[in-house]
């Protein structure tokens, strides 16, 4: 009996999709048995070293104290253009009180082609060479933008996956800003 290398090729494909996916599920439902991800409201942001385009090492904990507006990102992503303007202003008008912006780019793009797309935005905040392992420390980032806001003691306060309004990343901002102190937004 001749067997059809169609159907075989077919057969070899989904048994590589049905392991592929079952390998993804069954990792998925391992990372939400026991302790919460520390990603989650109220969790510690997980601490990280990262480059910066300019060459020098950033870790997270070097702005505690600091409320954070953590950006993954990428060069391609259509949505991260539109946010990162606001961005900027919002860098200008909140950092005199405590806001860092940090944006940690998630593309296979050279870190000169990152360093020009940022420049071309005017972005006036550090961009960081990410790594997926930091992706992965903030429970795998499948959607871009992803936007953590992290308080002044190092716990998340809100994530934001895909495109939020301008006035909503300031609220975010806002509350991040605010644990510990009132906060007024500057002219």
């Amino acid at each position: 009996m001749r067997r059809d290398p169609v159907v075989l090729i077919l057969v070899a494909l989904l048994v590589t999709f049905m392991l592929a996916f079952g390998f993804h599920r069954a990792r998925r439902v391992s990372n939400q048995i026991g302790a919460p991800a520390p990603n989650a409201k109220g969790g510690v942001a997980p601490d990280f070293t990262l480059q910066s385009l300019d060459g020098k090492t950033v870790r997270l904990s070097d702005f505690r104290g600091k409320a954070v507006l953590l950006n993954f990102w990428a060069t391609w992503c259509q949505p991260c253009k539109i946010e990162m303007p606001w961005f900027v202003e919002l860098q200008k008008q909140y950092g005199g009180q405590g806001l860092q912006v940090l944006g940690i780019a998630m593309d296979d793009a050279s870190p000169a082609d990152i360093a020009k797309f940022a420049k071309d935005l005017g972005v006036n905040y550090p961009v960081l060479v990410g790594k997926e392992a930091v992706g992965d420390a903030y429970g795998g980032v499948q959607f871009l933008p992803a936007t953590f806001y992290i308080g002044r003691d190092g716990k998340v306060v809100d994530k934001v996956f895909g495109l939020k309004g301008r006035g909503e990343i300031e609220d975010d901002i806002k509350k991040a800003l605010g644990q510990g102190q009132a906060v007024q937004a500057q002219k």
